[in-house]
């Protein structure tokens, strides 16, 4: 077709184009001749003369004029929107809708046609109406103009896109009526060159609106529209077709039976087809022109997504007019950026990622030369996505590539089974394709991605045994050694996704319930799986027995056996096979994983419920009998006293230990009794220290195997008296030999000897008593301080280090990137074995202070730990909590004045990182001040006394040791209520002297940087006149901060009285727990010189007054002792304040008259929020992170893909991601 001319903005008649369509069907015109008038006219102006209107209707007095429309009054020229209601209630009969709106036109087309607009206004969303009036005498861009103004901007809804049940079905009705209408027009109206002028015209104006809502809807109504135009022209082809061929056929007749009159007849039906099919053709290509080519690239994707559908329609429907390079053009635009859909496979947003490569596989079936090698290996990589609907995508594609081809050949030997099936070739590109890919590792996450779409060849395990076990065919060439472990852990993932149907970890949600078809499936593969490898797997082993690696994965197979199958099937001699070739990988190997491994086979074979169950049992205890009598014997010989062990001795008790330890760990081997042995192997080893690191791991490890195996046994059965004091003796020996390891020469020695510590220390500690198993409460076991000491030591020792000291790798390789995370995720789970001793209030809480000083130093590799240990200890107590977090500030300040002096710089970066820190821990207490009431009034009272501590030698003329320690506690004032503030103020008074008050000098700041945060939102201005000492020399308070006001109900002093009484009666109510002591600290990191008694807390080392030398009091005493005094003092300073009211009302009275001056309207109260944004350095944006939350924004590399993107740290203050086991694989809690 060709364009048509340009559509004006106004309601004109559209001029006709010289394009055609091609003809080549028929089309009957039911109703007879279409009658036009004015045919082949245009007219030049969008609007009608008064009198042109009066001839286009029946006039007013008639029932079908002005004042009717459908046969519902009218009022003031403004119709009822009766065709919108219809539409949204989406019940009628569309057609009969349409035929009552044909009738009205039939009588005045005018008003029907203003029905009509104002349906398509109102169906926008907009709440305007075009009246009568505006329709005669306004252009159309001045209407459009008009309705825009009066838009609603309050919502950006619209009903194409409001949600609920009676917008649902809105743009199915909305479209259906489109379509009605013009089907029912089809005939006559649509030709009048009135009413498709008219709507083309509105349409097309609206569809360049700015405005959304204008723009999406008369695009969609002009694209439904044009595909019923497509559809009548459609017909009118088929009729000229037709019409041509009757005419073909009359004329070629003889002339005798020619009828003329017929010829006659057929050449005016043709006549007229031509001209409706030109006059349909000028309309879609003004709708084509005026709508399509400027809306397929508008902004909105909606919008664009709508031509494109309808123009694909259009090909479907009509493809001799529209499949051509003329429209096809805009569909490969929209699709001419193959680069940018390769890139979407990578968009954060998941669901277009898989329909990215939906469209990326469409394209590889219909024109694989399209996409280059590279395109295809950025989807390639994706099947080892962490997201399960891209990977299935991608695996799909990878099939789509390389997988689904078949040569002709192939065709003949479909029925061939083994290394000759076409299957083979397959499986050797999936094993050449694993090893490319270099993520060997990640072998379930490729199988996973393509069970989907080639179940069949994944399932093919006789092709992959007969790969393995088989000899290469004539000029084939052999699997490689690498190329065969490949496909064994392929062979592996397979029969594992098989047997247990879902998705390997990190893929799924968990394991869903499986439907009937499906366990089925489930059972048949378990069967077949059982009843090819029982055969097979012996023959493997022995043929891979000393590849440790090989050995392995295939001894992972019987844990998806159908073990009844070996009875069953009469396959005992290949289960006595199978335990003979276990038996001799034990023998040969002394490799950790292949160990476990052989003892996971036996436990999966020793099942008491099958009748195999005897003869495994055989077996192993054989097995095990020579081992440790084995072990034994060697054991004698190399503890003999004046000898020396030799490297071949000590190799031999190595070897026979390993795999003891192995079989331990799946296995009960109580009856040997293995803690006797191994209790000398340890002592000797403590006593001598010369024995190899290798051996005492392994011993720990087994001694720690015979303490659970124990604890089980009389957990689960009815033990006795002396089953329990047995264990309780052998634990606690056996705890005492991992402390004196703590402190062997060898780390890695040290690493086991923590390690295991923290877990018996656990399953030992109160918990083991939870459950009513109150007989268990002689095997707990609590450690003493020192061991408290020693396992912190361990942890400042070897945990808070940094990344370059660290360099005990066993390569030495410790640049290697890989080596450094894996050192990494061995700190962190040292770091989180001793933070649950912590939570589970194993250790002290105070312990915990060590812990929370490094959160900002290693807050990157550490940070998410050592929150989430904040926030557990905060639950279990509030205020010990604040307490230890306040210790740990107490801590970096002696240690920076140990290093620096008293004379240190407060601007210097150890002081404002020790501030920042007390900024991040006040920010973690969150908004709801009073949940944390109490436990932030100890820690500002802590704060106090232990910057008054150390009185100045130089007298009370110069400040306190200790005082810049008030400028880190005034971090936390902002989490202090307003009645607290002045709690704190008081308390704070009872440390100040005449003279401190009075100094200004810089060394002074801090104290009055503390005043002034508790001062600010604190209390009115009657605080600075009425305040006893703190009034002199006082700084003006904030303007900002409101007077006192007539509307206020309750005096301001009864308030604070009755607040404070709220909180004395809540402190002397509640349940506090008995102070902790400082623990004993053996690091090199230099503490405080003072040390605590046991019977000393943190209360009793600071005194109350420093002038006073007075006994130290207890927790609840000092709280009720400093809240009964501020009472006192409440009540002896009323006096003061009825004399200081009188400045207060008139101030008050002066500041509301301006602010009604000024039109300020101000609430009474002070909202608390304001006391939470107040901090000693005002940011407010802060206040995020305090909600558990942070903004951090994270600017990733352009080149990082989503799978490199997974493995960057987390933001670790996103509550989604803290103590997330995916975070380096650390389980914390």
């Amino acid at each position: 077709m060709i364009a048509a001319p340009e559509i004006p903005t106004d309601f004109t008649l559209l001029q006709e184009s010289e394009t055609h369509f091609s003809s080549d069907t028929d089309f009957e015109d039911i109703e007879g001749k279409n009658q036009k008038q004015g045919k082949g006219k245009t007219c030049k102006k969008g609007k009608k003369g008064p009198a042109e209107k009066g001839k286009s209707g029946n006039g007013a007095g008639k029932p079908g004029g002005p004042n009717r429309m459908n046969g519902h009054h009218q009022q003031n020229g403004v119709e009822n929107m009766m065709l919108f209601e219809v539409v949204k209630m989406g019940k009628s009969a569309m057609q009969s809708v349409v035929d009552d709106w044909i009738e009205s036109y039939k009588h005045d087309r005018d008003i029907a046609l203003l029905d009509l607009i104002n349906f398509f206004i109102q169906c926008s969303g907009c709440k305007g109406v075009v009246t009568a009036e505006m329709f005669r005498h306004m252009q159309n861009s001045e209407i459009i103009r008009k309705m825009t103004e009066e838009f609603d901007e309050d919502s950006g809804d619209y009903p194409l896109t409001m949600a609920g049940p009676q917008w649902k079905k809105f743009k199915s009705s909305f479209c259906e009526f489109i379509g009605v209408l013009v089907r029912q027009c089809q005939y006559s109206i649509i030709y009048d060159e009135y009413m498709m002028d008219t709507v083309i015209s509105l349409l097309t104006g609206l569809s360049d609106s700015q405005v959304r809502a204008f723009r999406h809807t008369s695009t969609l109504a002009a694209m439904k529209l044009m595909t019923a135009l497509v559809n009548v022209a459609l017909n009118l082809s088929i009729n000229m077709d037709n019409t041509q061929r009757q005419y073909e056929a009359e004329r070629n007749k003889i002339i005798g039976k020619r009828a003329n009159d017929r010829l006659e007849l057929l050449l005016q039906k043709r006549k007229e087809l031509q001209e409706n099919q030109d006059e349909i053709e000028n309309m879609m290509n003004a709708i084509f022109k005026g709508v399509f080519v400027h809306r397929y690239r508008d902004a909105i994707a909606e919008i664009r997504a709508i031509c494109i559908e309808e123009i694909g329609i259009w090909m479907k429907m009509y493809s001799d007019a529209f499949l051509n390079d003329s429209y096809l053009k805009y569909v490969g635009w929209t699709m001419h950026d193959k680069d940018r859909i390769v890139s979407m496979t990578l968009d954060k947003e998941y669901d277009v990622a898989v329909q990215a490569i939906k469209l990326l596989t469409l394209v590889l079936q219909s024109s694989e030369e399209v996409l280059t090698a590279e395109d295809c290996e950025n989807v390639y990589h994706l099947v080892y996505s962490a997201h399960r609907p891209v990977a299935v995508a991608a695996g799909e594609f990878l099939y789509k590539k390389l997988f689904s081809r078949r040569d002709a050949e192939d065709d003949g030997i479909l029925k061939r089974r083994g290394r000759q099936s076409p299957n083979a070739n397959l499986v050797k590109t999936l094993v050449f394709f694993f090893l490319e890919s270099e993520l060997h590792e990640h072998a379930a996450y490729l199988v996973d991605s393509m069970w989907d779409c080639a179940t069949d060849l994944l399932k093919d395990w006789e092709c992959m045994n007969s790969l393995l076990l088989e000899e290469p065919l004539n000029g084939e060439e052999p699997l490689t050694d690498r190329q065969e472990s490949a496909l064994i852990e392929i062979m592996l993932c397979t029969i594992r996704q098989a047997a247990e149907c879902h998705p390997p970890v990190g893929r799924g949600t968990g394991k869903r319930v499986l439907t009937a078809k499906e366990k089925k499936t489930q059972l048949d593969d378990r069967t077949k799986i059982t009843e090819l490898f029982a055969v097979a797997l012996p023959q493997l082993l022995a043929k891979y027995s000393v590849d440790a690696e090989k050995v392995t994965n295939l001894l992972q197979l019987p844990q998806y056996f159908d073990l009844e199958i070996y009875t069953t099937g009469r396959l005992e001699k290949h289960l006595d096979a199978l335990l003979r070739q276990i038996r001799d990988i034990v023998e040969k190997h002394t490799d950790i994983d292949v160990l476990e491994a052989c003892s996971k086979t036996y436990h999966a074979l020793c099942n008491e419920e099958f009748t195999i169950f005897n003869r495994v049992d055989i077996a192993r205890s054989q097995l095990i009998d020579e081992l440790a009598d084995k072990f034994n014997r060697l054991l004698e010989d190399f503890l003999q006293e004046g000898e020396e062990p030799d490297e071949d001795d000590a190799y031999q008790v190595l070897s026979t230990l390993k795999r003891i330890t192995a079989f331990h760990n799946a296995h009960d081997l109580s009856r040997w009794d293995l803690f006797g042995c191994n209790y000398k192997l340890l002592k000797t080893g403590i006593e001598n220290g010369d024995m190899p690191e290798q051996i005492v791991i392994h011993a720990l490890q087994c001694t720690h195997y015979v303490i659970l195996w124990q604890l089980a046994k009389v957990t689960e059965s009815s033990s006795t008296k002396e089953d329990l004091l047995r264990l309780k003796k052998q634990m606690r020996v056996f705890c005492q030999i991992c402390q004196h390891y703590l402190t062997n020469v060898n780390t890695a020695v040290k690493e086991q000897a923590f390690t295991i510590l923290c877990d018996v220390l656990m399953i030992f500690s109160h918990q083991i008593m939870t459950g009513g198993r109150d007989i268990l409460e002689p095997l707990v076991y609590t450690p003493d301080s020192s061991l408290q000491s020693e396992l912190l030591s361990f942890i400042l020792d070897h945990v808070f280090i940094d990344q370059d000291d660290d360099n005990n790798s066993a390569d030495g390789q410790q640049d290697d990137e890989a080596s450094k995370i894996e050192a990494l995720h061995k700190r962190r789970n040292l770091l989180a074995a001793f933070c649950k001793l912590i939570v589970y209030t194993v250790v002290e809480m105070n312990t915990a202070a060590d812990i929370f000083k490094q959160y900002m130093k290693y807050y990157n590799d550490y940070g998410d730990i050592i929150k989430e240990t904040m926030s557990k200890t905060r639950q279990i107590d509030k205020i010990q909590c604040a307490k230890t977090l306040i210790l740990s500030l107490q801590q970096l300040f002696n240690e920076m004045i140990q290093e620096n002096g008293y004379n240190f710089d407060r601007s210097s970066p150890t002081f404002s990182g020790i501030k920042e820190l007390a900024r991040r821990f006040a920010l973690t207490f969150g908004l709801d001040q009073l949940k944390t009431r109490e436990a932030i009034a100890m820690l500002h009272k802590d704060g106090i006394e232990f910057a008054f501590k150390e009185p100045n030698p130089q007298g009370e003329s110069h400040p306190p040791l200790n005082l810049a320690f008030l400028d880190i506690l005034s971090e936390f004032s902002s989490k202090l209520l307003r009645q607290d503030k002045r709690t704190v103020y008081v308390y704070l008074e009872k440390f100040m002297t005449f003279q401190m008050s009075l100094r200004r000098e810089d060394v002074w700041l801090p104290l009055m940087s503390y005043r002034n945060s508790l001062l600010a939102g604190g209390d009115d201005d009657t605080m600075s006149v009425i305040s006893g000492i703190s009034s002199r020399g006082s700084t003006v308070r904030n303007k900002k901060t409101k007077p006192a006001t007539g509307k206020r109900k309750v005096p301001e002093a009864e308030e604070s009285s009755s607040s404070d009484s709220m909180w004395l009666n809540r402190e002397q109510s509640m349940h506090t727990p008995v102070m902790m002591q400082t623990p004993q600290l053996t690091s090199t990191i230099m503490r405080e010189p003072k040390r605590l008694r046991p019977d000393e807390n943190y209360m009793g080392v600071y005194p109350m007054q420093p002038e006073h030398h007075q006994p130290p009091l207890d927790y609840n005493t000092q709280v009720t002792w400093m809240l009964a005094q501020r009472q006192q003092e409440e009540a002896a300073r009323q006096q003061q304040e009825r004399a200081a009211m009188n400045y207060v009302k008139l101030r008050s009275n002066l500041q509301h008259a301006i602010r009604r001056g000024t039109s300020l309207m101000e609430d009474d109260e002070e909202p608390i929020v304001e006391d939470v944004m107040m901090s000693s350095e005002g940011r407010i944006e802060d206040l995020n992170e305090g909600m558990d939350f942070d903004t951090m924004d994270i600017d990733l590399p352009p080149s990082k893909n989503r799978r490199e993107r997974t493995e960057l740290k987390p933001d670790f203050f996103d509550p989604a991601s803290i103590m997330d086991e995916s975070v380096l694989g650390v389980s914390m809690f």
